[in-house]
C-alpha cells in the first residue's frame, strides 16, 4: 500500500506545501508564473485610468500640476532654495522620483486586503502580486521620466540654463532599483500589518505625506543646517533623491557613502519584508 502511494505521489509535477523557511524566495517558481506576472502588470497599467475621460493623459497631468503647485507655493511664496537650478526642473525631478516610490508603497500596503478573493481561490506565488505592482509603476515612472527629460531638453537648448548631465547618470538604473526595492520592502511590511490592524490604512496617506517632508523633495539637502543634515541622511530616500537631481542638474550632492548606506538599509528591509510577507501569507485568510 505504501509503495502504491509513493508511486502516485511521484506522478505529480508540482507539490504545493507550506514554506519551511521564513525567508524563502523561489525565483524559479516566480519565473514559471511569468505569464501571470505579465498579465497582472498589463491589467494594472491598462485599467488604472480606463474609465476616466482623459485616460493615460493623467500620467502627465499629475506631475505637471504637482510641479506647478510646488513652484508657486514653495518656490515663489516660501522662497525655498533650489541650489540655483530652474525651479520647474528642480521640483519635477523630485516629484518624478518620489511618485514612483510613493505609488509602490501605497499599492503594496493593502495587497492582502485587495487580493483576498484571488488569493483564496487559486494558487500562485504570492510574490507575483507585489512584483507586478512594482513593474506596472515602473512603466508609469518611465513615462514621467520621459516628460522630465523633455523639459530638461527645453531648458538646456532654449533657456541656456547652467544644467549639465554628470557621468554618474550611468548609475540611474541603480537608483531606480533602490527606489523599487525600498518601496517593495516597505510595502510588504505594511501590507502584513494592515491585515490585522486596519487603522494603518487610514494613517498611510498621512504617513506618506509626512515622510515626503523629511525627504529632500521640495528642498535641497544643502538648505538644511549642516549640524542637522544627519537627521535627513538617516532617511534612505535622501541619497536617492539627491543623486537623481545631481546626475541631471549638476546641483546637490552625489554621495557614494550615502548610497551605500541606502543599499544596506534597503537590503535589510527587503529581507525583513520577505520574512514578514511569507509569515503573513500562511494565515492571512483567517484575519482579513
Amino acid at each position: 500500500m505504501t509503495s502504491k502511494t509513493n508511486n502516485i505521489e511521484k506522478q505529480w509535477d508540482l507539490v504545493i506545501g507550506s514554506k519551511n523557511r521564513l525567508i524563502s524566495v523561489d525565483l524559479r517558481e516566480v519565473w514559471r508564473y511569468r505569464d501571470l506576472l505579465r498579465m497582472f502588470v498589463k491589467r494594472d497599467f491598462v485599467t488604472y485610468y480606463k474609465q476616466t475621460i482623459l485616460g493615460p493623459i493623467w500620467f502627465f497631468i499629475q506631475p505637471i500640476f504637482t510641479t506647478i503647485t510646488y513652484v508657486l507655493i514653495f518656490g515663489k511664496v516660501a522662497g525655498l532654495s533650489t541650489d540655483g537650478s530652474p525651479q520647474i526642473l528642480f521640483y519635477l525631478a523630485g516629484v518624478t522620483a518620489w511618485n514612483y516610490f510613493a505609488d509602490c508603497l501605497k499599492k503594496l500596503s493593502t495587497v492582502f486586503k485587495d487580493k483576498q478573493a484571488t488569493f483564496g481561490k487559486v494558487y500562485f506565488p504570492r510574490l507575483v502580486v507585489p512584483l507586478s505592482s512594482v513593474l506596472s509603476n515602473l512603466l508609469k515612472f518611465g513615462i514621467q521620466l520621459g516628460l522630465f527629460l523633455l523639459t530638461w531638453c527645453y531648458y538646456y537648448f532654449f533657456e541656456n540654463s547652467q544644467i549639465q548631465i554628470q557621468i554618474e547618470v550611468l548609475l540611474i538604473p541603480i537608483l531606480i532599483m533602490l527606489m523599487a526595492s525600498l518601496g517593495l520592502s516597505m510595502g510588504m511590511i505594511i501590507s502584513a500589518l494592515t491585515t490585522k490592524y486596519r487603522d494603518l490604512i487610514f494613517l498611510l496617506q498621512f504617513g506618506i505625506q509626512l515622510f515626503m517632508y523629511v525627504t529632500p523633495v521640495i528642498y535641497p539637502l544643502s538648505s538644511i543646517p549642516a549640524q542637522h543634515q544627519w537627521i535627513l541622511k538617516l532617511n534612505p530616500m535622501t541619497g536617492i533623491l539627491e543623486g537623481f537631481r545631481y546626475v541631471f542638474l549638476g546641483t546637490g550632492s552625489f554621495s557614494h557613502t550615502l548610497l551605500g548606506y541606502t543599499s544596506v538599509v534597503t537590503l535589510v528591509l527587503l529581507l525583513f519584508g520577505v520574512l514578514i510577507f511569507n509569515r503573513t501569507e500562511k494565515n492571512f485568510m483567517d484575519t482579513v
